[in-house]
């Protein structure tokens, strides 16, 4: 009987049964990288970003597997994947990997993690131990991985990321000259932005209700003007009218004046009254 050696399916497991982080600093820092780098290439559909995720290199063999902290593989698109097998994304290998350290990793087993990612095609690798505050990094020359002289402002070739330490917390800065921020942080940021603008529109809002303020007064001293404008025309035309009233009542005492002094001279030439 002849037995197909290709009819049992090799098993590719999504889960490794290790623990994603031994510590809330280092699962802190595992999210906060994996988080940044999704959100640096969020609006480019050929970049997938992972954490955690099984990284399978060879088909047929399960047990060449490893689960970087972070991942980054251009060229492949976004989407979900319970692991990241080479063969099913066009042979690509992801171009960028993070870890993050915890006190329980050897130098031993990270030099095998290194030598692993150099054999299957990583171009760029970074170790951040937080409990010491390090950064580490290495490139591709030819078939492997060396490190970086001086990590401090060094800037990423496929990222645009620049690197940084700030004491013991890693700094890393996008493109756009934004940091990696951790959840909590976003959100304080949101909320000091709401607060800000909620300050922004009470304070337009005392702006307005006070420039409000302003053109009714400034409308009611223009009333108030008008009112002694009016005023003071309303006078002016009395005045006027006395002063016509006056003239009148001289030119009429004047005329009666003239008048007697007529009438007087006649009876005086009529003989009818004395000198």
């Amino acid at each position: 009987m002849t037995v197909n050696i290709h009819a049992t399916e090799v098993i590719y497991p999504d889960s490794d049964g290790e623990r994603m982080a031994d510590n809330t600093l280092q699962f802190e820092w595992i999210v906060t990288i994996e988080g940044g780098l999704d959100a640096l290439f969020r609006h480019d559909p050929d970049v997938f970003v992972a954490g955690d995720l099984l990284w399978y290199p060879v088909r047929g063999d399960n047990r060449i597997r490893l689960a970087p902290d972070a991942l980054v593989a251009f060229g492949r698109p976004k989407g979900y994947r319970g692991s990241y097998r080479q063969w099913e994304e066009d042979g690509v290998a992801p171009q960028v990997v993070f870890e993050v350290l915890s006190p329980g990793n050897s130098r031993r087993e990270m030099e095998r993690k290194r030598e692993w990612y150099a054999r299957y095609g990583v171009q760029e690798y970074y170790e951040y131990d937080p409990d010491h505050g390090t950064i580490s990094g290495w490139l591709r020359q030819g078939d492997a991985l060396l490190p970086v002289a001086e990590m401090e402002g060094f800037v990423s070739p496929r990222l645009g990321v620049r690197f940084g330490l700030d004491g013991d917390d890693l700094v890393l800065t996008g493109p756009d000259g934004r940091r990696f921020e951790s959840y909590v942080d976003q959100v304080q940021q949101r909320s000091d932005a709401e607060a800000r603008a909620m300050w922004e529109r009470e304070r337009a809002e005392g702006e307005r209700v006070r420039a409000e303020h302003e053109r009714e007064r400034a409308e009611h001293e223009r009333e108030r003007a008008e009112h002694e404008r009016e005023r003071a025309e309303r006078a002016r035309e009395r005045a006027e009218l006395e002063q016509a009233e006056a003239l009148q009542a001289r030119s009429r005492a004047e005329y009666a004046e003239q008048r007697a002094n007529r009438l007087a001279a006649r009876l005086r030439d009529l003989g009818l009254a004395e000198d």
